[in-house]
């Protein structure tokens, strides 16, 4: 199942498998800011299955999957709720906007920081040693919750002010990294334990790696087509939607590895790793597109000619300098990014989109769409075994056409 939210401020609840409606939730009264699934132990010992939500009249609400019922809504905020985030190992859920907000399971408020800023919090993310680290503008602030006999608290840690424009992005690698991209075009990579920067790369769009057939000259470069949209990561790899095109970069060798510079017309706003090296994208142009990370064919460096520098003694440098060039070409491998799938069915900018493995995947639109996909040769061979089994349950009766 599914849940998807709009600007009316209804959720749907869908069967990811055949498309049908759920349950169809009304409770807010605007557009939907934030939306989180979780599962909470019921009475009867057994995981329901729950998701928060926000809106912009200033509410959270708790609903239950499998009835379609409201649980629980909450009214007291000051300002609109940007992000919501639920801490399974503490209880406990968070939410983000001029403040942070610490709630239990029964949405009571157990503690808040005072206001941040107007803008308030962007995104939220869940740190080891009980802490969070919160996008608030261009900042990165980083707080742990403390749960004392006499209540709880959240204390703020440590400020991080390494990017220079407003964070867009925000994802956990693994336990021990996370990385943040900014309007302006900056990734960076942090230690999630001290919370130091690791490495960072601001040159996307100079990249050599580009596949296009002539580098574009520009005099200068739109903060859209530089901005970082969206990350994803698989733990050796970052992908990172920049401006039209998606880049690859590699935790291990702290590079981009591959990229496609105008993988789409439009800016890419959201983007997810597939299993086998694939990974896919959708954006502003209403187009969704499938990609192969695949490794480049090397050919054989060719040798540096000495000719009249041998005379002097550099020709056996040379031949060295060349020796050496082509085996660092050979332990370098090279990749880049393939199309092997474009979707095409929406007629306006595709916002998001959900991965369900063997059941496809759902994509939704600013054209009021919501479509499901499926692997047609995978629905082939499903239609062809049901056939087989419906002759073999008959008796192997004949079928005329």
């Amino acid at each position: 199942r599914f849940a998807s939210a709009g600007d009316d401020g209804i959720i749907f609840l869908w069967n990811a498998q055949t498309g049908e409606k759920l349950f169809e939730l009304h409770g807010h009264t605007h557009k939907i800011t934030a939306i989180a699934p979780f599962f909470s132990s019921g009475a009867s010992g057994e995981n329901d299955q729950l998701i928060l939500t926000a809106s912009a009249d200033r509410t959270v609400i708790v609903w239950d999957c499998s009835s379609g019922k409201q649980i629980q809504k909450v009214s007291c905020f000051h300002s609109t709720v940007k992000c919501l985030t639920v801490l399974q190992r503490l209880d406990v859920r968070l939410s983000g906007g001029s403040d942070l907000c610490v709630w239990n399971r029964k949405l009571d408020l157990l503690c808040k920081t005072s206001h941040l800023t107007d803008a308030g919090i962007s995104a939220l993310l869940e740190l080891p040693k009980s802490c969070v680290v919160a996008a608030v503008g261009k900042e990165l602030i980083i707080f742990r919750l403390i749960d004392r006999p006499e209540g709880w608290n959240v204390v703020e840690v440590k400020r991080l002010d390494d990017h220079q424009d407003n964070i867009l992005s925000l994802v956990s690698v693994n336990d021990l990294t996370f990385v943040t991209g900014s309007h302006v075009g900056e990734l960076i990579v942090w230690d999630a334990l001290d919370w130091t920067k690791q490495a960072s790369e601001c040159n996307f769009w100079d990249s050599s790696l580009h596949n296009d057939a002539q580098p574009e000259i520009k005099l200068s470069q739109s903060p859209n087509e530089t901005s970082v949209q969206h990350l994803t990561s698989d733990e050796e790899c970052v992908f990172a939607a920049v401006g039209k095109g998606i880049y690859v970069y590699n935790l291990q060798m702290k590079r981009v590895i591959a990229c496609q510079k105008a993988a789409h017309d439009s800016s890419v706003l959201h983007i997810a790793k597939l299993p086998n090296r694939q990974l896919t994208s959708c954006s502003e142009d209403g187009s969704v597109r499938i990609w192969e990370l695949r490794e480049k064919q090397q050919l054989p460096a060719e040798p540096v000619p000495t000719g009249f520098f041998s005379m002097w003694g550099f020709g056996r440098a040379n031949k060295q300098a060349n020796q050496a060039a082509r085996k660092t070409q050979e332990n370098t491998t090279m990749y880049f990014l393939e199309l092997v799938g474009d979707l095409i069915g929406h007629s306006s900018a595709v916002q998001m989109f959900l991965y369900f493995g063997d059941l496809g995947l759902a994509t939704c639109s600013a054209d009021h769409l919501i479509i499901l996909w499926k692997d047609g040769e995978r629905e082939s061979r499903l239609r062809s075994v049901t056939l087989f089994q419906k002759l073999a349950q008959n008796g192997g009766s004949q079928i005329t056409f």
